[in-house]
């Protein structure tokens, strides 16, 4: 298997499980019954929950063209070195990004994101030339 390939798998699982803590916060905010009958739908989730609820949407959002762009390169046979390192390092601000957005700080949020789209457009570029 490719790194690139590889990080992909890794990304993904990571991305799975990122609904863990925000359910567990609306379980212990509002108990199990309210939680799974989706009675507590309509309730505001703490606030840090509520960020990691959207930092879950903004990583399956980013997913998608991350996946996209590793296996293109892999089926294409663009995969290179360049690619490899992108693939690590998109992983890594991912990484990064979750708790940076759970905390708040805008500027290492901001940071961590466009390290993980400088990354991405690295792939793309070592297909497209």
């Amino acid at each position: 298997m490719t790194t690139d390939l590889y990080m992909l798998a890794w990304t993904a699982a990571f991305t799975a499980l990122l609904w863990v803590p925000y359910i567990l916060a609306r379980i212990m905010t509002y108990g199990p019954p309210e939680t799974i009958t989706y009675r507590a739908d309509d309730k505001p989730l703490p606030v840090w929950a509520a960020r990691a609820k959207k930092a879950h949407s903004n990583a399956i959002e980013n997913l998608a063209p991350f996946a996209s762009l590793v296996i293109a390169a892999h089926l294409s046979g663009a995969a290179n070195a360049t690619t490899a390192i992108a693939s690590i390092v998109y992983f890594w601000a991912r990484i990064a990004h979750y708790p940076a957005y759970i905390s708040g700080l805008p500027v290492l949020r901001t940071l961590t994101y466009a390290i993980s789209w400088a990354a991405m457009m690295a792939i793309f570029f070592a297909i497209a030339t």
